[in-house]
């Protein structure tokens, strides 16, 4: 008859269960991952397909009963890891988002807003048009297999049971700051734009009070917005692979110094 061992029984749980913490707490708030069209039991089992494969290349884990007061701190820290990851690449998408945000309120085009299954918000129509390309690039880049790889290594680069240091919420705030940033950066071309157009219109009717702003203000400004969403549409792939690429990179990186 096979016996089985109290401390080992606790070991093959907390070999599992902590793994599984990092990796659905990753599938929780990582961008595509998390999306509310996912249903929970599907990304509950491929957490744990996930685990099933990283789990036998684990390093050692501390000898700590899974459900005494040190394990549960384990379990928690380890949620905490995952969740780290994933709004490190949220804040990515944010950063995109904010840029579409940006462009659509300058154009006019705030009011053109509906439910965004991603963000579970209100979005406006060019919001739509940057979520659609940041996935499409995102999946071209491999992203999401970056992505799973970076957690992975994480598991060699931060160990179950290592407590990170004090500046490493520091550096993630740093690093929050990209947001507002690249945001900006990127969103920079449409709002030039814009801006010289209404300008112009200021002068314009400075010059001539009869001309009705309302009544060609909006076609103008959305009609030059559009313009210069066609004409940066060929030049926005490279910046945004970048800046997805720099957000995967952070997610390995973080780890490092933690």
């Amino acid at each position: 008859m096979i016996r089985f061992t109290d401390v080992q029984l606790y070991h093959w749980v907390a070999g599992l269960l902590w793994p599984l913490t990092r990796v659905l707490g990753l599938i929780g708030s990582a961008p595509l991952f998390s999306q509310a069209n996912v249903p929970v039991a599907e990304k509950i089992g491929l957490g744990m397909l996930l685990t099933l494969v990283v789990a036998p290349n684990l390093p050692t884990m501390p000898d700590i009963d899974p459900v005494s007061l040190p394990g549960l701190l384990i379990l928690a820290q380890q949620l905490m890891i995952g969740l780290i990851m994933g709004f490190i690449m949220n804040i990515i998408f944010m950063a995109i988002d904010l840029t579409a945000t940006l462009g659509s309120l300058t154009m006019g085009l705030g009011f053109a807003s509906f439910y965004d299954p991603r963000t579970q918000g209100q979005s406006s129509a060019i919001n739509q048009l940057f979520s659609i390309m940041t996935i499409l690039v995102f999946f071209q880049i491999n992203g999401h297999l970056l992505l799973i790889a970076a957690l992975a290594d994480s598991f060699t680069l931060f160990p179950i049971g290592q407590w990170p240091s004090h500046d490493m919420l520091w550096q993630l705030t740093n690093w929050s700051g990209i947001l507002f940033t690249a945001g900006l950066q990127l969103s920079l071309p449409i709002v030039t734009a814009l801006l010289i157009t209404n300008l112009t219109l200021g002068i314009l009717t400075r010059a001539a009070p009869q001309l009705n702003l309302f009544g060609i203000g909006f076609p103008v400004t959305i009609g030059v917005g559009f313009a210069m969403l066609l004409l940066s549409l060929d030049y926005l792939a490279r910046p945004l692979q970048n800046l997805l690429m720099q957000g995967l990179t952070y997610t390995r990186q973080i780890w490092i110094h933690a």
